[in-house]
């Protein structure tokens, strides 16, 4: 069950999520004993007590054949979702007269305990609060669209396309715009198709193997930076990598997040 929360916390910081925890106990109709399911509760109590983080009480929420921690999170509009879910059972290894070979020699086969354990909980969910979370401002390492390429004129256009073609087999989303839009137009519909970051080149960039970097949150009127193409490359990897939100210049959406449990 530590395992798990831990597990779970790293899960949700990565995604810039904060969460409530509540543990769930015995319905009115369940399975097994008395005795069995106080013992679930309490291993859930102390793993929640060990965890540190505030926790509520939830009676008579539980699954019918055990007690869970149930999960929630909050997206952009406020609503409450339940996502992850851990649920300790003792009741179906019984119906199911599983076993395990353990070393007791007296006594060598055991019953094992099920964890239930739902990370992101429904997936399809998941996407929808992410979606509406990051209101399309996704991280880099989460983007569909990472890297947009923009040539000044249409004579670097195959230097703008070997970039694009560079990136991709780095295994970065990336585009080169080569229609026949103006530059200013091109770097308009990068920021509305909310690009995390856009690659201008031209000659001088040509000529040192460089780009002309400008970020999202930037906004149009920034005037991007000229960084050698090949640390910039490394610079992305690394963010990337560490599912950073940030290089400096790339920060995360304020996310609204609420936790009753500490407000009160």
């Amino acid at each position: 069950m530590d395992g798990c929360l831990s597990f779970l916390s790293a899960i949700y910081s990565i995604f810039g999520f904060s969460f409530t925890l509540k543990l769930s106990t015995r319905p009115e109709k369940y399975l097994g004993n008395i005795e069995s399911w106080n013992e679930a509760e309490r291993l859930l109590q102390s793993a929640l007590e060990k965890f540190g983080h505030p926790w509520s009480l939830n009676p008579g929420d539980g699954a019918f054949y055990g007690p869970k921690i149930d999960i929630t999170i909050s997206d952009a509009l406020r609503r409450r979702h339940q996502c992850a879910t851990i649920q300790l059972d003792f009741q179906l290894p019984e119906r199911f007269q599983l076993q395990y070979r353990s070393d007791d020699i007296e006594n060598p086969f055991k019953r094992p305990v099920i964890i239930h354990r739902a990370i992101l909980g429904s997936v399809e969910r998941m996407i929808a609060i992410l979606t509406e979370n990051y209101g399309g401002k996704w991280p880099f390492w989460l983007s569909p669209r990472q890297i947009l390429v923009i040539p000044v004129a249409i004579a670097f256009n195959e230097y703008a396309n070997s970039i694009s073609e560079r990136l991709n087999s780095l295994g970065f989303y990336s585009e080169a715009d080569l229609s026949g839009e103006t530059l200013n137009k091109k770097i308009r519909n990068g920021e509305i198709a909310q690009w995390n970051f856009t690659f201008v080149v031209g000659e001088e960039e040509l000529k040192s193997n460089s780009v002309n970097v400008r970020s999202r949150e930037g906004g149009s009127k920034q005037r991007g930076e000229v960084k050698p193409l090949d640390h910039m490359i490394e610079a992305l990897i690394e963010l990337k990598k560490n599912k950073k939100f940030s290089l400096g210049i790339d920060h995360p959406p304020s996310l609204e997040i609420h936790d009753d449990k500490q407000k009160s």
